[in-house]
C-alpha cells in the first residue's frame, strides 16, 4: 500500500487548501479548496475533503502542525501534514 501525503495550508489568498502529494508533477496533484480563511477546517471537513479526492488517513496518522513563517505578511501560514492512502486501497 502506498503512502502519500497530505497538506492543508493557507493560500496565497489566505484561503484554507488542502492537496495530496503524489508522484506526479504538482500540477497534477489532487486539491480541494475549502473557500475560507477562518476557521481553520476541522478534522471531520479534512476527512471529508480527503474523501472527495479519493484518499484516507493512513493508519494511525494524524495531524502535525507547523509554523512557516515568511516575513512577506503579518499573517503567519500554517501547514499541517498528514500520510494518506487511496480509499481503495490502491497503489
Amino acid at each position: 500500500m502506498t503512502v502519500y501525503g497530505a497538506r492543508l495550508s493557507n493560500s496565497f489568498s489566505g484561503e484554507w487548501e488542502l492537496y495530496v502529494v503524489t508522484d506526479q508533477m504538482s500540477l497534477h496533484w489532487p486539491e480541494y479548496s475549502f473557500g475560507r480563511t477562518d476557521p481553520i477546517p476541522t478534522l471531520q471537513e479534512r476527512a471529508d475533503a480527503l474523501a472527495k479526492l479519493g484518499y484516507v488517513l493512513a493508519d494511525d496518522a494524524g495531524w502535525q502542525w507547523q509554523e512557516c513563517p515568511t516575513g512577506v505578511t503579518r499573517r503567519v501560514p500554517l501547514l499541517a501534514s498528514a500520510n494518506v492512502r487511496r480509499k481503495d486501497g490502491a497503489a
